[in-house]
């Protein structure tokens, strides 16, 4: 059984494609780095609910999201942390299997990187704190964005790249 998921998460690939699944892996290591990098200083400047004006459509601030992307299912009791915690996990997989096939298709295993960096990088935060530290408020007057995080923005942007690979021939 173990032999079977082991074999599931990593098929048998030449050399060349070990290297650049690597390359991909790095670049999602380096997503989960900067965003642990940034909450902790954010966290440990910044008093929950704190907000510094950075320039006239962005703050800093220190927030806690328990739910999901733009804070859906954020006040749901808890139960979210370990059911996006089991989703982070098993995307994890599944991006890197695919990773690992198609290794060589550079816009899409780059999408995919970024959405595993990020998907990491909030999945951190989830199993240490209960909750996704979020810290970069957008705003237009009195129109705040959902305050997000470096992770977020990794997955947002990976998600619009496998949108725009989509439409590519293949």
């Amino acid at each position: 059984m173990l032999k079977s998921v082991a074999s599931f998460i990593f098929p048998a690939q030449p050399q060349t494609g070990r290297v650049k699944t690597a390359s991909w892996l790095s670049l999602a290591a380096l997503i989960i780095v900067l965003d642990q990098l940034s909450k902790l200083w954010i966290s440990s400047h910044f008093f929950y609910g704190e907000s510094l004006p950075v320039i006239h459509f962005f703050n800093l601030v220190l927030a806690h999201n328990t739910g999901a992307a733009f804070s859906f299912l954020n006040d749901a009791g808890g139960w979210q942390r370990w059911l996006f915690s089991a989703i982070a996990l098993v995307a994890a997989v599944w991006i890197v299997r695919l990773l690992r096939q198609h290794a060589h298709e550079t816009l899409f295993c780059l999408a995919l990187a970024l959405v595993l960096g990020g998907a990491l990088g909030n999945l951190i935060d989830r199993v240490a704190y209960g909750y996704v530290v979020d810290f970069i408020d957008i705003y237009y007057e009195d129109w705040h964005f959902p305050a997000f995080n470096v992770a977020d923005s990794a997955i947002s942007v990976g998600a619009a790249l496998l949108i725009l690979d989509s439409f590519r021939k293949k």
